[in-house]
């Protein structure tokens, strides 16, 4: 089993100049940073024309697909029966970029099959944190 899953996903970047448009975007999960998912944008979505990555919680995006949810720098929630926004916020502004609900249930599915919920706990490896953290010390 993948220890890493890296979909491609389509993506609508609601602006209001210019109107919103389609993007390809990447949805990544990997066992080793087990409660946290990444989106990230090509450089031609980026208003500084590089590469952005968002890193937030798999829960959050699993509940922002039911309910609203997100208290921090990202919230999601449903947007219809078959859309999910997610709202990216940082000092330069805020970003909203709807994707299909659909897409991001076989994403979670898959995130799943490789760290099942609940379990996230027993892929981190604390000691080789511990030991990052004391470096940077």
């Amino acid at each position: 089993m993948p220890d890493i899953i890296d979909h491609a996903v389509q993506a609508g970047l609601i602006a209001t100049e210019p109107q919103s448009r389609a993007v390809l975007a990447r949805l990544r999960y990997k066992s080793s940073d087990p409660f946290a998912v990444q989106a990230i944008f090509p450089a031609s979505a980026a208003l500084d024309g590089t590469e952005v990555r968002w890193t937030f919680g798999r829960e959050l995006l699993a509940e922002g697909m039911r309910e609203p949810a997100g208290d921090g720098d990202v919230h999601a929630w449903p947007c219809g029966p078959r859309h999910t926004m997610l709202e990216f916020h940082a000092s330069e502004g805020i970003a909203m970029v709807r994707f299909a609900s659909a897409d991001l249930r076989r994403f979670l599915s898959s995130t799943y099959l490789v760290v099942p919920r609940g379990s996230e706990t027993r892929h981190l490896d604390v000691d080789a944190d511990l030991a990052a953290l004391l470096r940077e010390a």
